[in-house]
């Protein structure tokens, strides 16, 4: 019988953790959360000094009965929940469900999950940190309140099953204020000039220089009169390089991942959302089935706002890094990220628990997905210890009478870290204007064009996940582990919706929005929620009592909560009318918003409950029968491309088909991407750049869809 029992949140971590330990050690997993607030009421005594009343969650118990008698037969008890504030509140309450009060229970943490990490966390086992536990606590009852005393007031107000959050609130908002400034914002003409130049006559090489003073003074174009001008009397001048300057830059890696930007990276570079981030990251952590280690967690923990790491990690994949790729791509080792007042720095950064476990070397083990994020994280780690990529510069500024142009470029001296995290930025323009060497000043150049260029003022982008992440993070909003949560909850409650990547509120969105901002003034205040998680941090650093937090918070909510429910009238939410007629009942169905976007529905539910996907036409005639192509949506969704005359024909594309056919087999050719365009052959067996074979097996599982 084992001597010693840990218990830790998911089967996966067990199966990683029980390799490291001896047969004294039984490893069990309490399948996250085993106790919390009951769902069917507040769950929260206010005028008993906010006592929280929790019960064991439903499902559970039997685990509980099982975990109870396996802390029986134990001699000690470790509790191995994860490293954060929701960790340790998990293990509080695992010490409270299981009555362990009188039993010898320790709390263990690590950040890694490798032999040694969890063997020095046998080593060091502390007790439960009750300031962590109740920063948890304090962060739990402040959303249940806003959350079920807010809602039942939008119940009554808007429609039934709607829901308010605090940080999520916030979130919205911004969301919201964004849309308002695209919506309203008057577009304001400008105009640039551009001068293509050579040495010589007989050069065919040509770099380009950008016009920026006249008189002395930043140049701003107006209209196309005065560009028209402007490039007559530069065509009437010589250009004449007035000042070179030749230098060296440097470019140093990017620091180690931390929760945000590791998010940020991955939509931008693989196009995943915060929430499959972060799932795919916790797989990665708790450990994954290796041909040669067997179990074996391969990154460190992913809820971080640290891009420290550790000076044993440092000094191995230093020496790593000098061994497969020379010494001089060693970096510096103590390069640090300017901290910000929200960052806690209580874990090391995301980083991998080995450089030599490389992402080929993992390849066949892992997903897809698996290892396309483990590759991104492989390659930022080792790149932020790299040295610094070298570029030659020059920059050449040039003369026509009153007018002065800029000619920037560089070449590339020695790539350092982009040997393995190519991510140059801005540079393969600077490469493709190649400013001749042996150029001096004096040297009178040749025009070979120059090009005028109207361009307008474009109001800010739409948020993606990313950048939501970068603005909720810069305000103070959330913490690393709730940034996944806040978007996927206001997607999920249908307040935003993705197009093409980009949030965009909904009507609902609006209307819940509105209301908020107009009776709720605190709850989204990006400063006033900042605050709060400042004193949430407070809590955990034990400088302040978790209840003060909830007492301090409450008499301002109760105040506008009575006001609200007094003031506000109730909300009729107009359905738009479709054109398309119920053919169950012959009445005009309406437009309604679920969860994977907008569908039709028949308006006399319940008596008809008609209901059927939007179909957007493409103009696309299918290739097989004639019939015209539509984009549908799958049930989860996933847009996809399939025949007016489905299910008789069976044409389906996950890609959305152009119109146009492949000059060699005249077949369909099909378009992906929505920065960077590509067009494929639909032929699998078409020779010229044919489809991928996974968008194939993507096409069946949508058509079962």
């Amino acid at each position: 019988m084992a001597k010693y029992l840990v218990i830790v949140e998911s089967p996966a971590k067990s199966k990683t953790i029980k390799k490291y330990l001896g047969s004294s050690y039984k490893v069990e997993a309490s399948m996250g959360h085993i106790r919390d607030l009951p769902k069917s009421k507040l769950g929260i005594d206010i005028k008993n000094n906010f006592e929280p009343e929790y019960i064991n969650i439903r499902g559970k118990g039997d685990l509980i009965k099982k975990l109870r008698q396996e802390c029986k037969n134990s001699d000690k008890i470790f509790l191995a929940t994860d490293p954060d504030r929701e960790g340790e509140a998990i293990s509080w309450h695992l010490l409270n469900a299981l009555n362990l009060a009188d039993k010898n229970v320790t709390r263990i943490e690590f950040h890694e999950i490798t032999e040694t990490a969890v063997k020095n966390a046998i080593k060091n086992a502390r007790e439960i940190d009750m300031n962590l536990v109740d920063a948890q606590q304090a962060r739990r009852l402040l959303d249940r309140i806003v959350g079920y005393q807010i809602s039942p007031l939008l119940w009554r107000k808007i429609a039934k099953g709607l829901s308010a959050g605090r940080v999520q609130s916030v979130a919205l908002k911004i969301i919201c204020d964004r849309e308002d400034i695209i919506l309203n914002f008057i577009p304001v003409e400008y105009w640039t000039v551009k001068a293509f130049l050579k040495q010589k006559k007989e050069t065919k090489g040509v770099f380009t220089a950008n016009l920026i003073e006249r008189d002395k003074q930043k140049i701003e174009i107006k209209s196309e009169e005065e560009s028209n001008r402007i490039a007559q009397e530069l065509k009437k001048g010589d250009f004449v390089v007035s000042d070179l300057k030749l230098g060296v830059k440097n470019r140093n890696p990017y620091l180690p991942f931390k929760t945000s930007t590791l998010q940020q990276s991955a939509f931008s570079r693989l196009g995943f959302g915060t929430r499959k981030t972060m799932q795919i990251a916790q797989q990665l952590y708790e450990g994954v089935n290796t041909k040669l280690e067997g179990y074996v967690g391969l990154i460190t923990y992913m809820r971080t706002d640290s891009t420290r790491l550790s000076e044993e990690f440092k000094q191995s994949t230093s020496d790593y890094i000098a061994e497969c790729f020379g010494k001089e791509y060693t970096g510096n080792l103590y390069r640090k990220e300017k901290a910000s007042k929200n960052t806690q720095d209580a874990h090391e950064g995301v980083r991998v628990t080995s450089p030599s476990r490389t992402p080929e070397s993992l390849k066949d083990q892992l997903t897809s997905d698996q290892y396309k994020l483990y590759k991104l994280i492989w390659e930022r780690t080792l790149s932020s210890l790299m040295a610094a990529a070298e570029y030659d510069t020059v920059t050449a500024e040039i003369q026509n009478g009153a007018y002065k142009l800029r000619a920037s470029g560089s070449s590339i001296k020695f790539d350092g870290f982009l040997r393995i995290y190519a991510d140059a930025k801005g540079e393969e323009e600077e490469e493709k204007n190649p400013i001749p060497k042996e150029l001096k000043v004096g040297d009178q150049l040749i025009l070979d064009e120059l090009e005028e260029k109207q361009h307008f003022t474009e109001p800010p982008p739409r948020f993606t996940e990313a950048s939501l992440v970068k603005e909720l993070e810069e305000n103070g909003i959330g913490r690393p582990s709730t940034y996944a949560t806040i978007i996927s909850t206001i997607i999920d409650r249908q307040y935003i919706t993705k197009e093409l990547n980009k949030l965009m509120p909904t009507e609902l969105g609006n209307i819940v929005n509105g209301l908020m901002v107009e009776h709720f003034e605190d709850i989204v205040d990006t400063e006033f929620t900042a605050k709060l998680e400042e004193g949430l941090d407070e809590i955990a650093s034990g400088d302040r009592k978790w209840k003060e937090i909830l007492k301090d918070f409450y008499v301002g909510f109760e105040k506008e909560l009575e006001l609200a429910d007094q003031s506000i009238e109730k909300v009729e939410l107009k359905e738009e009318e479709s054109d398309e007629v119920c053919e169950k009942c012959g009445r005009k169905m309406v437009i309604k918003q679920g969860r994977f976007g907008k569908f039709l529905a028949c308006p006399g539910f319940p008596d008809c409950k008609n209901a059927k996907p939007i179909v957007v036409k493409t103009g696309v005639t299918c290739p097989k029968c004639g019939g015209e192509i539509l984009e549908k949506k799958s049930k989860k969704g996933k847009k996809y491309y399939a025949c007016s005359n489905t299910p008789t024909c069976d044409a389906l594309f996950w890609d959305r088909p152009t119109g146009e056919k492949c000059k060699v087999c005249g077949s369909l050719l099909l378009e992906k991407g929505y920065k960077t365009k590509t067009i494929y052959c639909s032929n699998q067996e078409c020779k010229t750049n044919p489809g991928p074979k996974k968008g194939v097996e993507k096409s069946k599982k949508a058509k079962k869809e």
